[in-house]
């Protein structure tokens, strides 16, 4: 019989392998699991990119016949539902799993502890929140969605030693080292959506692509936030929109709030402008409250947002109360005169926050923190 020790052991190996797939099974999560017999993995899997096979189908397929009497890790509650492939919770039962071991149920209602009773009352036993967690973490990305209904936000910032951003007018400026601005770029290929504002957008002319040669294909969809449609159709960003996906938030410029707003430009200057970067690739959205905004990006399946530019843009998340997680990046060097003060520093996290991890990338410090009231709730 495995002890409470061997579960939590093997419980932490099938996070770590539904971690290799992270952003990249679409709308389905990147679900870990492991098959062991007599103190032996026989069988792993992990969502598949693109959704599927699941986890369970693939770690059983593996196993084969030793999967009779054998027991499944697995760190999200086995699906209950048909889609396109049958539910694994009766993929379990048929294939003689004597035992079930579960991190976290499954907030989808057609799921929602429907998987774990197929198992009970197939005689499986099924032992569930072992290392529960460490695999809502792992699964934040989905949790968040399906219990909030907008994408999980991550703040990415990075601030020089004298808690700055960067230099007023200057564009950007490399504050980490290549290490750390390596752990970045992989930060974007986990993530579905990326978010700037346009003050970010003018002074640096980002393409917010992802530029690891091996994941440069795992870029997510860009969105940059412009009330007055300023974002040039020079921009990297607008160039590239037909290769890597751009939205454009333009808060509702109508004629009729144009209007009221008192907006400098013209009516029709402003259709204009809307009406080229459609042209060239781009979406535009006329809502953006960001309430709003996340909702819609949530229907479309987005899972996770990585905000990265703008002091104003971070302040106004976190303003909001939607901010998730911080990873924070520290370099070692000052700027001093004339530099943007960040929203977050080590020394100024916001309340409500609590530090979960530290890692070093040569003199680099990365700093996550994780919003305590989403812990709770995932």
């Amino acid at each position: 019989m495995a002890t409470a020790a061997d579960d939590e052991a093997y419980m932490a190996q099938a996070i770590a392998l539904s971690l290799t797939h992270l952003g990249q099974t679409g709308t389905n999560p990147s679900v870990g699991c492991l098959i062991v017999s007599d103190g032996e993995i026989v069988g792993r899997g992990v969502t598949a990119i693109g959704g599927r096979p699941h986890a369970e189908q693939q770690a059983l397929a593996q196993a084969g016949n030793r999967a009779v009497g054998a027991t499944a890790y697995v760190t999200l509650e086995p699906c209950a539902h048909h889609g396109r492939t049958p539910p694994c919770a009766n993929a379990l039962v048929a294939a003689g799993i004597a035992r079930t071991v579960v991190a976290v149920a499954d907030p989808d209602i057609r799921v929602s502890g429907r998987g774990l009773q197929i198992l009970r009352d197939a005689g499986i036993q099924v032992e569930t929140g072992v290392l529960a967690a460490d695999a809502r973490r792992a699964l934040a990305f989905y949790l968040t969605r399906q219990t909030k209904n907008r994408p999980y936000v991550i703040l990415k910032l990075a601030v020089s030693a004298d808690g700055m951003l960067g230099r007023a007018g200057e564009g950007q400026m490399a504050i980490t080292g290549p290490e750390a601005r390596a752990r970045v770029q992989r930060l974007r290929a986990e993530s579905d959506a990326i978010l700037i504002g346009i003050g970010t957008a003018l002074a640096d002319d980002p393409l917010l692509t992802v530029r690891t040669p091996d994941e440069a294909d795992r870029s997510p969809i860009r969105i940059v936030l412009d009330t007055h449609l300023r974002l040039p159709l020079t921009a990297k960003l607008v160039q590239t929109a037909g290769q890597v996906p751009l939205i454009v938030v333009a808060d509702g410029l109508t004629e009729e709030r144009a209007h009221a707003a008192s907006v400098s430009n013209a009516i029709g200057e402003i259709t204009a402008r809307r009406d080229a970067l459609t042209a060239a690739g781009a979406e535009v959205l006329e809502d953006g409250h960001l309430d709003t905004l996340l909702f819609g990006l949530a229907t479309r399946g987005i899972s996770s947002l990585l905000v990265e530019g703008g002091a104003n843009v971070a302040q106004s998340f976190l303003d909001a109360g939607l901010v998730d997680r911080i990873m924070l990046f520290e370099g070692g060097d000052t700027i001093g005169a004339n530099g943007v003060v960040a929203p977050v520093t080590p020394d100024m996290i916001p309340p409500g926050f609590a530090h979960v991890h530290s890692e070093m990338f040569g003199t680099d410090r990365l700093d996550e923190y994780d919003r305590v009231e989403t812990a709770a709730i995932v």
